[in-house]
């Protein structure tokens, strides 16, 4: 590796590498978040938008209510990962999983887009376990 090929601030490739994946996380989850926004607010204005399930714990409507509010958190814990603090790390980490639960939960009213939404949390949650904020 020459010195032209070398990042600018002296970080290895690996560090930028792990830099990137915290800074993808971080998207993904931003995107994911307004994605749970917009399904929150399609269940609640017409609960007639999603398949209804006989003898289920929630209607369409409350699940709505329930991707709105965790959708607005994991948008703003989206935005907060990118300082690259562990304790935005921790915040990411434990909303995304509610998203993953959440989610399963939605699987009898929506289940392709519930089984993406659960994907992109689990990868969301690998690559900041993967990243370069754990280490001291």
């Amino acid at each position: 590796m020459t010195d032209n090929d070398r990042p600018p601030t002296g970080i290895s490739g690996s560090e930028m590498a792990a830099g990137i994946g915290v800074m993808f996380a971080a998207t993904m989850m931003i995107v994911v978040g307004i994605f749970q926004i917009f399904q929150g607010l399609a269940a609640i204005m017409n609960d007639e938008f999603f398949v209804p399930v006989a003898d289920y714990v929630l209607d369409a409507s409350s699940w709505g209510w329930v991707h709105l509010i965790l959708g607005v958190v994991v948008t703003i814990a989206g935005f907060y990962l990118f300082s690259g603090s562990r304790a935005a790390a921790i915040l990411a980490m434990t909303f995304a999983s509610l998203s993953a639960v959440a989610n399963f939960a939605f699987i009898p009213f929506f289940p392709f887009w519930s089984v993406l939404i659960i994907a992109v949390d689990v990868f969301v949650i690998w690559a900041i376990t993967k990243s370069s904020i754990w280490e001291e």
